[in-house]
């Protein structure tokens, strides 16, 4: 008898500060800096680290902008450890994005996401019945159970697709992940990896300052407040995510809800934990930390989750070559 077997269907990893792994969020904000502009970044993501169930997520990406084409590209790594099996993913994958303005203040971008995925899988976590003695405790003892038939590792071919509309105050974008619909299963039989579909929004408020100045301090840092929300559904699975960033430059800080704040077919609520952040921007360094406190049923006991991210983006082109009219997208960094 197996006591633990390996999800069917799971869902993706997720990360608290999503505009802080943008080519994670949506193929479309590939090279999302402006002209000749780079960006490099990494996120490290730890939840429930109080639990034996910890999930540890991991990435690192770089972006570029190529102005003659209206043209972002990008690379992108993650891998994370999935609970008490083992499981493991490594994906890897190259975006592409267009830029089109539509106005003098909207513009439209177009992404795709090409990805292999490597999934493997821990079966030696697995405790059978015969491992367990008369009381249930574990004796140490091997089993003579046959482990899952079967691979236990496997490469999948991911597909994503996305787009995204901005102005200067305003965004609103969406993407959609796996519409290859892979099998992801590393036993015998089928886990067809789901569709992910994401929308995610905000706007930007710049904050007067004086009489002459709103959005920038005299040194030129930025001063404002961005109302965000980023809803998400895979599966039977789905999430909202809203709240507000506040950018002080160099110091940004943030709060947000996660969960569906209205009741579901049982009359209950899927509170999920409210997110804080504090980050500090610096000659192209982006810095930023986050807490999740855990409402949902698994408790605060599990640790919540910890989250850390940090990009820079720097100037990468011909600095004689006079940068065409391409607007930056306003949505933070964190």
């Amino acid at each position: 008898m197996t006591l633990f077997a390996l999800p069917t269907l799971a869902q993706d990893a997720q990360y608290s500060q999503f505009y802080a792994a943008p080519l994670y969020l949506n193929p479309a904000f590939a090279g999302n800096q402006g002209p000749q502009m780079a960006s490099a970044g990494g996120n490290f993501r730890t939840q429930w680290p109080g639990a034996e169930a910890t999930f540890t997520t991991y990435a690192a990406f770089f972006d570029y902008f190529y102005e003659d084409w209206r043209s972002g590209f990008g690379a992108l790594i993650t891998r994370d450890v999935e609970g008490f099996s083992g499981l493991s993913n490594i994906q890897g994958g190259l975006q592409y994005a267009y830029e089109l303005p539509l106005s003098k203040t909207l513009t439209v971008r177009a992404g795709m996401h090409v990805g292999a995925v490597y999934k493997t899988a821990n079966f030696s976590n697995l405790i059978f019945g015969d491992q367990l003695d008369n009381n249930g405790n574990i004796t140490g003892a091997g089993t003579i159970e046959p482990l899952p038939g079967g691979r236990n590792q496997i490469w999948l071919l991911d597909l994503a697709t996305g787009v995204l509309f901005y102005s200067p105050r305003f965004w609103l974008g969406g993407a959609v992940w796996h519409l290859n619909r892979p099998n992801q299963s590393v036993v015998e039989g089928n886990s067809i990896l789901r569709m992910k579909t994401t929308i995610h929004a905000g706007y930007k408020i710049p904050l007067r300052i004086s009489q002459y100045l709103t959005g920038e301090n005299e040194a030129g840092q930025e001063r404002s407040i961005s109302i965000t929300a980023q809803y998400k559904i895979q599966g039977a699975f789905q999430q909202l995510e809203s709240g507000l960033y506040a950018t002080l430059e160099p110091l940004v800080v943030g709060m947000w809800y996660r969960g569906i704040p209205i009741p579901n077919a049982e009359g209950n609520f899927n509170n999920d934990g409210i997110v804080t952040l504090v980050g500090m921007t610096y000659n192209g360094f982006n810095l930023g930390y986050s807490f999740d406190y855990t409402l949902s049923n698994v408790g605060i006991r599990s640790g919540g989750a910890h989250e850390i991210s940090l990009t820079y983006d720097f100037f990468l082109g011909n600095p004689r070559k006079p940068p065409l009219n391409v607007r930056r997208i306003p949505c933070p960094r964190f």
